[in-house]
């Protein structure tokens, strides 16, 4: 492995996946053909050229009953949501902004391209700003997303609002798929993982 392939653990060396068995080898080969596709057919890095888990999928070796469980959390949310695409790519890359993770951001700002996002705005969501151009129910995700990220609470005003929007189905799917993000976040933060 390179100098600069060690470099995308951060903090945590990249696992070898010639030296997995079991179970831990069970969750490489699932993520192999689940995030990676999605990830190259969104554009962005999720392996180096040897075949290492980079990003949030390499720390989620290390606890294979935690990491398959929220795994399988992340793929229901996708499945079992009334979110839109563009919108859902709005909340992620709020959060990301928030805790000002770097890959994080530079994979769903490829996730929030693919999904139809202008380039300036996602370059404003990244920068922690409320973009323009964006419709006024993301607007209205981004700021719900943005307010439990910073203050932990949401003022009645955009609680109406968001309610109005997406009813309360979707205030429950845009608070559920922020905390996931903070968990993916805060990985990424522990670690210290950088962008490719």
């Amino acid at each position: 492995m390179s100098h600069d392939a060690d470099r995308l653990g951060g903090r945590l060396p990249l696992i070898d996946p010639a030296t997995l068995t079991g179970a831990q080898r069970e969750l490489f080969d699932q993520m192999m053909v689940t995030a990676v596709p999605w990830a190259q057919g969104a554009g962005f890095q999720s392996t180096t050229a040897d075949g290492r888990l980079i990003g949030p999928f390499n720390p989620s070796l290390l606890n294979l009953a935690i990491s398959s469980q929220f795994l399988q959390l992340q793929f229901t949310e996708e499945r079992h949501t009334s979110l839109t695409e563009r919108l859902r790519q709005v909340v992620i890359l709020t959060v990301g902004a928030v805790w000002r993770a770097d890959y994080e951001l530079y994979a769903h700002s490829a996730v929030a391209r693919q999904a139809g996002i202008p380039e300036d705005a996602i370059a404003t969501l990244v920068g922690g700003g409320l973009p323009e151009d964006l419709t006024e129910d993301e607007k209205t995700a981004h700021r719900l997303a943005r307010q439990l990220s910073t203050t932990h609470h949401v003022d009645d005003q955009l609680y109406r609002g968001a309610e109005n929007a997406f009813g309360a189905k979707g205030v429950l799917e845009i608070t559920v798929l922020t905390g996931i993000y903070h968990t993916v976040c805060g990985i990424l933060n522990a670690f210290d993982v950088p962008a490719p």
